[in-house]
C-alpha cells in the first residue's frame, strides 16, 4: 500500500527566539576533499537575537521578512526554510506554515545569522507539529543545513571540531560584555574561506587551547590575549578598511578587537557593561551585547 505523507494537528502559532555568535577562537584546517575545512574552534553565543514566529497555513513554507532586506533570500535558499522543508521530510507531513522573520542578528556580518534563523525553525517546527524530535536527530538534521546551524541549537560556549558540527560544551561562572562594530555591506564566507586557502595555503589550524583556559580566568583582559581567528587575514586582505576599524575600537579603550568568524563585522571585548557604553559611543555603527547566552528557545510571553 502506498503511504501517502500525514498532515499533523498543531498549535496555531509559535515563536522562538536565537542568539548571534561569535567565534573566541576560529582555527582553519586545510581543504578537505569533500570542500570543507576542519575546524577547531570556540564558539561563543551573544545577546543579538534574531526571531522567527511560526504559524498555520498556507500550503507549503511562506517566509515573510519583518525587517525587510534584500540580502535575505525569502525562498528556498533560505535556511529556515530548508529547514523546515527537511524537518517535514523527516517526519512525514505535508508543511502549511508562514514563516515571520525578525532580524537583529546582522546580514552577512561572520555572525551565523542564517544559521541562527535554521535553528530557531527547528525548533518551532518541532513545538508547532507536535513532534517531539530526540535532541540527537534535531542535531543531525542541523548538522545537514550547515556547520554552526548546531551550536545555534546550543548556545552558550562550546568547542567545535570537524566543520563546525562536534560540539564539546564548555562551561565557566564568568559573563563577558562585547562592543560590536557592523558593516554597510557583508561578506561571502566562501570567499573569505577561498582567499585564506591562497594566503595560508595547507597550514594547520590554531590552537584553540588558550581560549579555553581564559575562559576560567575572572579577568577578562586574559581573554582578550587569547583571542584568536585564522580567517582574518583573509578578512583584512579583502576589506582592507576593517584595519582602521580595528584599530579604532582598540583606541576607544577595549581591549581587544577581532573579526567576527569570517566578517565583516569586528568584535571588540570590554571589561563590563559600563565600558561597553564606553567604547560605544567612541565608534560608529555599533551594537552592544554580552555572552554567553542560551540557544535557540521558545518565547512563551
Amino acid at each position: 500500500m502506498e503511504e501517502y505523507p500525514l498532515t499533523v494537528p498543531s498549535r496555531s502559532a509559535v515563536r522562538v527566539r536565537v542568539p548571534a555568535k561569535i567565534n573566541l577562537h576560529l582555527g582553519v584546517g586545510p581543504l578537505r576533499d569533500d570542500g570543507f575545512h576542519d575546524l577547531a574552534t570556540v564558539f561563543h553565543a551573544v545577546s543579538l537575537y534574531d526571531e522567527l514566529t511560526l504559524e498555520c497555513g498556507p500550503p507549503g513554507v511562506r517566509l515573510v521578512l519583518e525587517t525587510p532586506d534584500n540580502a535575505v533570500p525569502t525562498d528556498e535558499r533560505n535556511l529556515a526554510v530548508r529547514a523546515l522543508n527537511a524537518l517535514a521530510a523527516y517526519a512525514n507531513i505535508e508543511p502549511a506554515v508562514t514563516v515571520r522573520l525578525r532580524k537583529g542578528i546582522p546580514v552577512a556580518g561572520g555572525m551565523a545569522g542564517g544559521s541562527a534563523d535554521a535553528a530557531a525553525a527547528l525548533v518551532a517546527g518541532d513545538t508547532l507539529w507536535q513532534l517531539a524530535t530526540p535532541p540527537e536527530k534535531l542535531h543531525e538534521l542541523a548538522a545537514q543545513l550547515g556547520s554552526d546551524v548546531p551550536f545555534a541549537l546550543l548556545g552558550g560556549d562550546a568547542l567545535g571540531t570537524g566543520r563546525g558540527e562536534r560540539l564539546t560544551p564548555l562551561t565557566h561562572p564568568y559573563q563577558r560584555h562585547w562592543v560590536f562594530a557592523t558593516a554597510s555591506e557583508g561578506l561571502s564566507t566562501p570567499a573569505v574561506y577561498a582567499e585564506s586557502d591562497r594566503i595560508r595555503g595547507t597550514t594547520a589550524a590554531s590552537d584553540p587551547e588558550p581560549v579555553i583556559k581564559a575562559l576560567d580566568e575572572p579577568d577578562p583582559r586574559a581573554l582578550a590575549d587569547a583571542l584568536g581567528n585564522d580567517l582574518q587575514a583573509a578578512t583584512l586582505s579583502l576589506r582592507p578598511e576593517l584595519h582602521h576599524v580595528l584599530a579604532a575600537g582598540e583606541a576607544a579603550g577595549a581591549l581587544k578587537g577581532i573579526v567576527s568568524g569570517s566578517g565583516p563585522t569586528c568584535a571588540f571585548l570590554v571589561r563590563d557593561a559600563e565600558h561597553a557604553r564606553s567604547v560605544a559611543a567612541r565608534l560608529k555603527n555599533t551594537r552592544i551585547a554580552h555572552g554567553p547566552v542560551g540557544g535557540a528557545a521558545l518565547v512563551t510571553n
